[in-house]
């Protein structure tokens, strides 16, 4: 038994070492927000935004100096509105701001439904 303990101690200092490293490039941008882009993903009809505000920059993020891209995809009504946003990838904390704000943004009315890729760059301030 005693032989297990250096290697649940090696487990444990190699899992510190990812997870502060996972931190240390989370850590090397953050701030302003910039790059809005939709996409209509293949098959899809193509709309127009109407109203989409950009997400918010997260609190978080902000004090821990999280920066990077999120992507969601939305499913748009023929009305124009959205009616469900998935999960593509990003920091969670940023993929949950850009969702929230997805969730009001408003499209051109269509004949069908719309399924519409999102992605937006959440970017370090230069001040």
């Amino acid at each position: 038994m005693s032989r297990d303990l250096p290697r649940v101690r090696r487990l444990r200092v190699s899992h510190l070492v990812l997870f502060l490293s996972l931190i240390c490039i989370g850590a090397m941008s953050s701030a302003n927000v910039s790059n809005q882009g939709t996409f209509t993903l293949p098959g899809a009809i193509e709309r127009k935004l109407k109203s989409g505000p950009p997400p918010e920059y997260p609190a978080l993020a902000r004090r821990l100096n999280i920066s990077g891209v999120a992507k969601v995809v939305a499913t748009v009504s023929p009305k124009g509105s959205v009616i469900q946003v998935r999960e593509l990838g990003g920091n969670p904390i940023l993929v949950d701001a850009l969702m929230r704000a997805v969730q009001t943004w408003t499209y051109e009315p269509s004949s069908d439904l719309s399924t519409i890729e999102v992605k937006f760059e959440f970017k370090k301030s230069s001040d």
